[in-house]
């Protein structure tokens, strides 16, 4: 791959990355409620998603989900659901930001596996990821050597910006401290979370 299309290329995910989502969602939300140190188990979570999605794509079933109407729907469906849950489990959740290792909250294993489902269950990077890939792929070369830097370039820039996001938000979490100040920060990041749900079950292949 010559340089300048994998530059091209880092531009590009670079765009796709920041574009806010339901993985933008859960970052800030876990920067504010966590602080960067607990939430790169979140990080890491949203990368193996997205890591599980490239393989998919380099496996020929992405493309397989971008054309049937069904497979589509199934997963739209189950992430759209699924981020509604999130958003209202957000929205109960009163719990007060502690700076303690032993802050209350759930533990690094369970923002993992939450940050995994929310990007897995997301058939729209699978389809973009499809439409993506072959604009930057020289089939006349090794294309699974392509794929591969492809694939590591898109999950590094993400997981950076993801981390970005986080950062930024903790470093907002640090000002809020009451119960109450929390509660409604929980009912706005709950409130987005089903947004990101109902954007989800609007989308089309």
């Amino acid at each position: 791959m010559e340089m300048h299309v994998w530059l091209a290329y880092v531009v590009t995910a670079i765009v796709f990355s920041l574009a806010p989502g339901s993985g933008t969602v859960n970052s800030i939300s876990n920067g504010i409620s966590y602080g960067t140190r607990r939430s790169l188990a979140a990080i890491a979570g949203l990368q193996i998603g997205l890591a599980i999605h490239i393989t998919l794509v380099g496996a020929g079933i992405g493309a397989l989900v971008a054309q049937s109407a069904f497979a589509f729907s199934a997963i739209k469906w189950i992430g759209a659901a699924y981020l509604v849950w999130l958003g209202i489990q957000k929205w109960r959740d009163k719990s007060e930001i502690s700076t303690s290792e032993a802050a209350q909250g759930l533990s690094s294993l369970t923002l993992m596996k939450n940050a995994v489902l929310i990007n897995l269950t997301n058939p729209k990077s699978i389809v973009f990821l499809v439409a993506l890939f072959p604009q930057f792929i020289d089939p006349a070369k090794d294309q699974l050597t392509q794929f591969a830097v492809l694939g590591l370039t898109t999950v590094l820039i993400d997981a950076i910006v993801m981390l970005g996001y986080t950062s930024l938000a903790s470093r907002l979490g640090r000002f809020i401290r009451s119960e109450q100040v929390m509660s409604k920060v929980n009912k706005l990041f709950g409130s987005m979370f089903v947004g990101c749900g109902a954007l989800l079950a609007s989308a089309k292949a």
